[in-house]
């Protein structure tokens, strides 16, 4: 019990929240929980996990932003190597922080957690040379349920350390880089997503 550290509503959005474990290092490594049920009740979590999910992706990649339509996920999400920028926007429309987004650096080092409830768009940028994410979910993946937002949108405003671009009008990654100069790489869906004010147009 008491192993895990909660700072909620980061970024001043409400539901948002990083978790830090408590690592237990010697000569030999470390040892750390990563889940812990009891601690995450006591800290004020109630949400039921339903499916584990990893990724690995190469620097430059870009993930998102991503949402579920009609079967909205929690996300608990981690990295076990690399690093990378990961970003949750506020969807919720009756919040008072409707469009905006908060971003931290999840990496092996710092070993943080970030929740991100239902509601959310989430994406990633990996920093690092190779980057292995995970995440637990509350609700199973329900194929054709999942849309998403551009990336870029200037009406969100994401700052995505490092990446060089002029935006052109829409979510296509030409042109963009990191400061290294490794090309931003994104998957084609990725690039068709629409803006913030067109995807919720009603």
């Amino acid at each position: 019990m008491g192993q895990i550290k909660v700072e909620k509503n980061v970024g001043g959005i409400e539901g948002l929240c990083t978790i830090e474990p408590s690592v237990h290092g010697d000569s030999r490594g470390y040892f750390m929980e990563t889940y812990n049920q009891q601690d995450m009740y006591k800290a004020g979590f109630d949400m039921a996990f339903v499916q584990d999910n990893q990724s690995s992706s190469a620097k430059g990649v870009l993930r998102g932003l991503h949402f579920q339509k009609n079967y909205p996920q929690g996300k608990l999400v981690r990295v076990i190597k690399g690093t990378v920028f990961d970003v949750a926007v506020d969807l919720r429309r009756s919040s008072s922080t409707y469009g905006k987004w908060f971003g931290i650096e999840l990496s092996e080092q710092n070993k943080k957690q970030f929740y991100i409830p239902q509601g959310f768009a989430h994406g990633f940028l990996v920093l690092s040379d190779v980057a292995e994410f995970c995440y637990k979910c509350t609700d199973f993946y329900h194929p054709g349920d999942e849309s998403g937002l551009a990336w870029n949108d200037p009406e969100i405003g994401i700052i995505w350390p490092g990446l060089k671009g002029a935006y052109n009008g829409t979510a296509l990654s030409d042109g963009y880089q990191l400061e290294d100069g490794t090309t931003l790489v994104m998957s084609d869906k990725d690039q068709n997503w629409k803006g913030l004010k067109e995807t919720f147009s009603f």
